[in-house]
């Protein structure tokens, strides 16, 4: 059995939506569910869980809550192994350590006042930006129309070839028998004439026929990783293959399973990817892990998905293998 999927809970309502969707992960990816609380969460975040008060003491009061999040995943989904613990320090703290040994870690998120529709907590923003594994951050509201079932968005960067992101995205199109749409943005230049289309080889539509093409080069290389698992995993003796089926993806080829879409956008890489989210299940987006720097790492793009996406965003570290 593979890494587990972690949720941090702290008793508030878009914890417990945190708890449902990393359940149906556990579910779908057939791997065992950690449910953590850190008892100092509440000091953290400066607000109080929303469980019942007459529980006496906060270790009881903790206790009470993970067995709570137990007892709603055995009730939701009998099939996931679920385990909870309360863990006696801050939530950023508990979350980054337990990070090292996790398949992903998924948290909610709360917004107050004037910024209730944002996306991203104190917690969820420094855990995506010091995570050794793939954070999941679901929204603090319901998107209005109901997401397209199996349909995964990854933001295209820069990186010459298949990042942690895309493969990442591209298991978890797999796990849910979907789609996953690859979005490569491109700005026009400062420069370019707005009143007339551009002429071939002028400088807007340079920059488009490079993004395509990126793009392109980007998918074949993930598509040549996907027949190299496939290759791998054929050379295997069957009674060892569950145990390096790619993560998100058991039991299944990528390659075989989803269908890719491509999409080049005109735009800040931001608003493409936030725009392109908007019928999704998951946006995948990568983040950049810096070498002898422990701090919080995420950059513009991370920020503005996380902060205005309408649907769950995944950070992935670029050092993430999975």
């Amino acid at each position: 059995m593979g890494l587990p999927v972690v949720v941090g809970v702290d008793g508030s309502e878009g914890s417990l939506r945190a708890l449902d969707w990393a359940a149906a992960e556990a579910s779908r990816s057939r791997l065992p569910l950690r449910v953590v609380h850190a008892s100092l969460w509440e000091h953290y975040e400066g607000l109080r869980p929303t469980v019942d008060a007459g529980v006496p003491g906060e270790q009881l009061l903790a206790e009470h809550l993970v067995a709570s999040a137990r007892d709603r995943v055995r009730d939701l989904r009998p099939e996931v192994s679920v385990v909870a613990d309360v863990q006696p320090e801050d939530p950023v703290a508990a979350l980054v350590q337990e990070s090292h040994e996790a398949s992903l870690v998924v948290l909610g998120s709360r917004g107050r006042g004037r910024i209730a529709g944002m996306l991203l907590g104190s917690v969820g923003l420094a855990l995506a930006g010091r995570s050794h594994c793939p954070v999941v951050v679901i929204p603090a509201r319901q998107p209005g129309a109901p997401p397209k079932p199996g349909r995964v968005v990854v933001g295209i960067s820069d990186d010459a070839g298949p990042s942690a992101a895309a493969v990442f995205a591209l298991a978890q199109a797999a796990s849910r028998h979907g789609e996953l749409t690859a979005v490569r943005a491109w700005r026009r230049p400062a420069h370019a004439l707005l009143t007339h289309p551009p002429l071939p080889g002028a400088p807007v539509s340079t920059q488009r026929r490079q993004a395509e093409e990126h793009l392109d080069e980007v998918l074949k290389g993930l598509e040549t990783l996907e027949n190299r698992k496939k290759r791998q995993q054929a050379q295997e003796p069957r009674g060892t293959q569950g145990a390096q089926e790619p993560q998100g993806a058991p039991g299944q080829d990528g390659s075989e399973t989803v269908v890719i879409h491509r999409s080049v956008a005109q735009g800040p890489a931001h608003q493409v990817l936030i725009e392109a989210a908007d019928n999704a299940e998951l946006l995948v987006v990568g983040a950049r892990r810096g070498s002898g720097w422990h701090g919080l790492q995420l950059g513009p793009v991370n920020h503005a998905v996380l902060h205005y996406s309408p649907c769950p965003v995944a950070i992935v570290p670029d050092t993430y293998q999975g």
